[in-house]
């Protein structure tokens, strides 16, 4: 990895994260109805949409791997998946801490509720896969079946306040009119997607990295044990 980009990303990071805290917790202005707890919105949101991302992701890295049967995918996926599952644990907390004062409760059965945690709980079993079979390989194969079928919730959550009655309110961003909310709270919002979706970067490229060097120490392992035999 160069270390010099990891240095200037993580820079770039921290600029923008910064950014992002400023301008949702100052420069936004205070939502009318929720008050100050809306500003909750500028993270849930952006964790909520770089989970969406990361599964992606994965997806796409795991039908390279069953294409072509290559490490490099099989790091990619298992490195996104790690970090898609912290990003939606995240959204999970953060949705209940906003979801208290709002509706009187920490958790309700709500459609994207339900479904974000069964989200949660497929890339639960992802990591869990990949750790139980001793054959790396297999378990990379059961794994990427896992990825690319899990991902098939990600747009049922989307669609969710639209399929059926919840408390979760339908997208004010991607409203079909366009964005139902100031230009300076779009601004904000925009800034703490970009923020976050450059922290998943910085973080996908160290994970992958570390992935990357343990696929190399384990094929030096088993050539070592091939050479000695």
């Amino acid at each position: 990895m160069d270390r010099g980009r990891d240095y200037a990303l993580a820079a770039i990071t921290l600029v923008s994260m910064l950014a992002a805290l400023y301008a949702g917790l100052i420069y936004a202005p205070t939502e009318r109805s929720q008050g100050d707890v809306q500003r909750i919105f500028y993270v849930h949101v952006p964790l909520a949409w770089n989970a969406y991302l990361a599964f992606l992701v994965v997806f796409a890295a795991s039908i390279g791997y069953l294409w072509r049967r290559s490490a490099w995918f099989d790091a990619l996926a298992h490195a996104s998946a790690e970090i898609g599952l912290v990003f939606t644990t995240l959204v999970l907390i953060t949705g209940s801490l906003w979801a208290r004062p709002i509706w009187g409760t920490w958790w309700s059965w709500d459609a994207r509720l339900t479904t974000s945690l069964v989200l949660w709980f497929i890339y639960v079993g992802y990591l869990l896969v990949r750790g139980s079979v001793i054959d790396e390989r297999r378990g990379a194969r059961y794994a990427a079946v896992i990825g690319i079928i899990g991902f098939i919730d990600v747009p049922i959550i989307h669609q969710s306040v639209v399929w059926w009655r919840t408390l979760h309110p339908e997208s004010i961003v991607l409203a079909p009119g366009g964005p139902a909310m100031p230009a300076s709270m779009l601004l904000s919002l925009g800034c703490s997607l970009l923020a976050f979706t450059l922290l998943y970067v910085y973080l996908l490229r160290l994970r992958f990295g570390a992935e990357s060097l343990r696929h190399e120490l384990r094929t030096l392992r088993r050539t070592s044990i091939v050479e000695a035999v």
